[in-house]
């Protein structure tokens, strides 16, 4: 199955000349921009979104190839997905082309083929370097052109780094090379999700609330640790897409995301000593200094600091690089039951909430808000092993607390106070 690897960045236009000029000085194949124009097909009531699919024909200097990419794995900007490409005669879909074993039970081929009608398109001139590194070929892409569906319409400017042959881990070094300077940050958005939301209207995107981490029903501790990163992670990259695009509010979620990053280490940290991520944690802290320096969102997110933090948390997480570190008695912890271990944790950090907040604090409550955060935090990442009926009301008072403190809300604060500390644990093995 043909496997598509690649990672994206947004690039800020003042620093093109910049990025060229780095680009160029790499032991490279070049590639003059040439003119792409993508046309992305989809049926009326979005069957191949619903399935995670994404389908389309580019014409290049008069020829054509049909391209369809199918559900993948996605972390922070790195997309590792099976792509299939046809080489067409004519500007037509032809889905007959395809290989029968990519479409989901129960699709009507030859009804999708009458039903697919053009979404949205892309054109852009696309630049190219072709980069050997440690054996792997890379190749570099800059992308410069607009998205356009209807009379919307919006600017496209990205580097984009694929993998031809080799190791992922060229991807990533090479991307670390290119973030030392300013002017680049990792996409949330592919070309093709900025398309559907024109497509659909451009409306504002929402903020969107931190939820539970969901696992699969018998997932390992290390499944947990690495939904816990991705989560953060995901959430990071949306709401600073959403800072940089004018939303004022999107920054104290920025701020939530990066510190369940840390909260999601120190959870874990019983079995995955610091020392493993011992780098990562340090450009976290390089980051959140920024970050408390009140900039405008485009010098942040397009600062060395953000960029760093985030490839160092999406290579740490796509080379699982803690696994160096983790002895055998670690390692046979990791592989055990993700239910068990959020069990025995629910019940501590629930403690910890209670013995904090036993009694009224007064004057001090804001004290003590770093401490409900890191908690408040620990107990979504481990309360998605049980059923949203339960485990949401209970978050929803410490949460409705950590608001009250926050807002300096005194009888609010010792309404959630009480509600909170009063509720029957939701979990097995609470040791009551």
């Amino acid at each position: 199955m043909p496997q598509e690897i690649e990672l994206k960045f947004i690039v800020n236009p003042t620093a093109l000349d910049a990025l060229r000029n780095t680009l160029n000085s790499l032991e490279s194949e070049h590639s003059d921009p040439r003119q792409l124009h993508n046309i992305y097909y989809e049926t009326a009531d979005n069957t191949l979104r619903s399935h995670d699919m994404g389908l389309r024909i580019r014409g290049v200097d008069g020829r054509y190839e049909m391209t369809m990419k199918i559900a993948g794995r996605a972390v922070g900007g790195l997309h590792q997905r099976p792509e299939y490409n046809v080489e067409l005669s004519k500007p037509e879909l032809d889905l007959a082309l395809l290989p029968a074993e990519i479409w989901p039970e129960g699709v009507d081929v030859t009804a999708l083929q009458d039903a697919l009608k053009p979404l949205f398109s892309t054109d852009f001139a696309r630049e190219k370097w072709v980069v050997t590194h440690r054996g792997s070929k890379v190749e570099i892409a800059l992308d410069l052109g607009e998205v356009k569906a209807g009379e919307l319409s919006e600017p496209l400017c990205e580097l984009e780094l694929e993998l031809l042959e080799g190791e992922t881990s060229a991807v990533l070094e090479l991307a670390q090379q290119l973030v030392a300077q300013p002017g680049l940050r990792q996409g949330s958005l592919s070309k093709a999700a900025r398309g559907y939301h024109l497509a659909a209207g451009d409306a504002p995107r929402e903020i969107k609330p931190l939820t539970v981490l969901r696992v699969a029903p018998k997932a390992t501790v290390e499944q947990g640790l690495e939904g816990s990163l991705e989560m953060a992670l995901e959430h990071w990259l949306y709401h600073e897409e959403l800072w940089v695009r004018g939303s004022k509010q999107a920054k104290s979620a920025v701020v939530n995301a990066v510190g369940l990053v840390r909260h999601a280490l120190a959870l874990f940290g019983g079995i995955v000593p610091r020392k493993a991520s011992a780098h990562l944690r340090e450009l976290l802290m390089s980051y959140e200094a920024l970050l408390a320096q009140n900039l405008k969102a485009e010098e942040l997110v397009f600062s060395p600091e953000s960029s760093q933090a985030k490839l160092a948390l999406t290579e740490w997480l796509v080379g699982r690089q803690w696994q160096p570190f983790i002895d055998e008695k670690g390692s046979t912890k990791l592989a055990g039951s993700f239910k068990r271990f959020a069990d025995t944790h629910l019940s501590r950090h629930a403690a910890e909430l209670r013995n904090t907040f036993q009694r009224p604090l007064g004057d001090t409550y804001g004290d003590q808000l770093p401490r409900l955060a890191r908690e408040t935090d620990s107990m979504r990442l481990l309360a998605g092993v049980y059923d949203d009926a339960v485990t949401l009301p209970w978050l929803d008072n410490w949460q409705g607390l950590r608001h009250a403190i926050t807002t300096r809300q005194q009888v609010e604060i010792e309404h959630y106070r009480n509600e909170a500390i009063s509720q029957a644990p939701f979990w097995l093995h609470s040791g009551k």
